[in-house]
């Protein structure tokens, strides 16, 4: 018997049209950085709207992958097409992590030429207030779909990273402006590649977790039999399986032994409310499937 979780399809179009928005302000900020690092000549600036690119490129990926999360299942796609939400998140972090790279490449050819750091601190620094406001707007409006959703997350790291980078080109434009020491422009493109790098492999092994079927972080497997087994009736739990087909869409079955007694007063369907409430108020697992066996029951397969 099954307990089938919510397709998503209100929490999906919400994160969509968040997505959307975020879009709109990163790609505003994109061209106005763009505009400005031409104009100052900042490395840090330019290094931040490559990134706003790519996190425009990223929600684009994140926007076709919500939209097709949501199609129902079939036949085929038994689970539907929530998994399309892991390929989005994938997309995003090879992204940043190729985006780490390049930053850091120009960032040490600027600090061993050091006649290519003329950079003006003024605009640079207007256009990088610019973009933290707009990081901080776009953040906040994805903060609370990213716990749910691994590929709003991937998106909502991205402009995590933006922000960061936002406040380091600032940080560098003052000691440029005060004190005239052009390599901070530089140095704060490396830190920015810095930042990037430990969110993008982070997010790449949730993927792999994901992918390799691997229970979800924090689920522990024999907390949850040892809490199944105290239902009145049921005597064992044991061929116990837990994975996700993307983030806050966990998955459980598991074979339950009961009581000869149960099954002959009728009380299965007792047992298998009981069993899926538990799992959904304690353990926050929605969809789950349960094999009920007699004792004494001897699986044909256990001996292939």
């Amino acid at each position: 018997m099954h307990d089938h979780a919510p397709a998503g399809g209100i929490r999906g179009a919400s994160n969509r049209r968040l997505l959307a928005l975020s879009l709109c302000i990163t790609s505003v900020v994109m061209v106005v950085q763009i505009v400005g690092s031409i104009v100052s000549g900042s490395l840090a600036l330019l290094a931040d709207a490559a990134h706003m690119f790519t996190d425009s490129a990223a929600l684009i990926v994140a926007l076709i992958a919500s939209a097709v999360a949501a199609r129902p299942a079939n036949e085929r796609r038994t689970f539907g097409y929530q998994r399309a939400e892991v390929f989005g998140a994938l997309i995003n972090g090879i992204i940043l992590i190729a985006l780490s790279a390049w930053v850091a490449v120009e960032g040490v050819l600027r600090l061993l030429n050091p006649a290519e750091n003329q950079v003006a601190a003024g605009p640079m620094l207007v256009v990088a207030i610019i973009g933290l406001c707009a990081n901080a707007l776009a953040m906040w409006l994805l903060s609370v779909a990213q716990k749910h959703s691994i590929n709003v997350r991937g998106a909502y790291l991205e402009v995590m990273g933006d922000l960061i980078g936002s406040a380091a080109v600032i940080l560098a434009a003052v000691i440029i402006l005060f004190t005239g020491w052009a390599p901070a422009d530089a140095i704060a493109s490396l830190f920015i590649a810095a930042m990037i790098i430990p969110r993008a492999i982070g997010l790449l092994r949730e993927v792999s977790s994901v992918l390799a079927e691997s229970a979800p972080k924090g689920v522990h497997v024999q907390e949850i039999r040892d809490h199944m087994c105290t239902t009145p009736g049921v005597v064992d739990v044991h061929d116990v399986h837990v994975w996700q087909l993307t983030r806050g869409a966990p998955v459980f079955t598991a074979h339950v032994v009961v009581e000869d007694e149960a099954l002959r007063d009728g009380r299965a369907g007792d047992i298998l409310t009981r069993l899926q409430s538990c799992l959904s108020s304690h353990f926050d697992v929605e969809h789950s499937t349960f094999q009920l066996e007699p004792a004494g029951h001897v699986e044909h397969d256990a001996h292939t």
